[in-house]
């Protein structure tokens, strides 16, 4: 019977959570997020915050935070787009958690980032793009290193 409960528990909080991700980007209230695990906010506060080590808005921010990591990485939007994109209401508040969990404003994340990209080319074997003609320039000069 308390195995069964535990189980209940357990899902009731997953409902709770798999919410939160799946709607990440709208402005979450506590009500809404308790009301899908069936409990009262303060309980629901408690139980989450046993069962997954932080609270629901620390859990909330947290993977507002990754989504925004992602679109920073892998997108042209700005910053202030990307702020509203993944659900915060101010880029103050944005900028300043963003540099709370990742250890850099959003805009020097990105660019560190992209340093960090290597060239196309670069990461493609020489053997691939000889084999492939992929840039006959380049398969010349490592023709001729290959002879040498």
């Amino acid at each position: 019977m308390e195995r069964q409960q535990s189980i209940e528990l357990y899902q009731n909080l997953r409902r709770a959570r798999t919410f939160m991700d799946d709607c990440y980007y709208l402005p979450l209230d506590l009500a809404q997020i308790s009301s899908k695990a069936n409990f009262s906010r303060y309980h629901f506060i408690r139980l989450f915050r046993k069962t997954y080590g932080q609270t629901p808005h620390q859990y909330l921010t947290y993977r507002r935070i990754e989504k925004a990591k992602n679109l920073l990485r892998t997108s042209e939007l700005s910053v202030t787009e990307i702020c509203f994109a993944v659900g915060f209401q101010s880029l103050g508040s944005f900028s300043s958690l963003f540099y709370k969990y990742v250890g850099n404003p959003p805009k020097s994340y990105r660019a560190r980032i992209v340093e960090r990209i290597p060239e196309p080319k670069k990461s493609i074997p020489a053997c691939f793009t000889f084999m492939f003609g992929l840039d006959s320039a380049d398969q010349k000069s490592n023709f001729q290193e290959a002879k040498n």
